[in-house]
């Protein structure tokens, strides 16, 4: 069997240094995992530009270490209402 480089379900990982964003093709800063299952990569820009809907539809996420998303003080106040 061959290993393989795949994380375990249900983890995230930020965005590659190649992934561009899927609004308008800058580097991805942010990747999400919606409650349907797919994913989403977003520059730091749009990501918090949109991170109030993002939010909404976020169950998961992952960001580049250097940037930080807005979107996790929203998901932080939110679970713990």
């Amino acid at each position: 069997m061959t290993p393989t480089l795949t994380p375990p379900p249900g983890t995230v990982v930020p965005p590659a240094t190649d992934e561009r964003c899927d609004r308008c093709n800058a580097a991805g800063k942010l990747r999400i995992t919606m409650a349907g299952g797919g994913e989403l990569v977003f520059c730091g820009h749009h990501a918090n530009k949109y991170a109030d809907d993002l939010v909404k539809i976020t169950v998961q996420f992952a960001a580049d270490p250097d940037f930080q998303w807005r979107g996790a003080d929203l998901m932080a106040s939110n679970s713990s209402n």
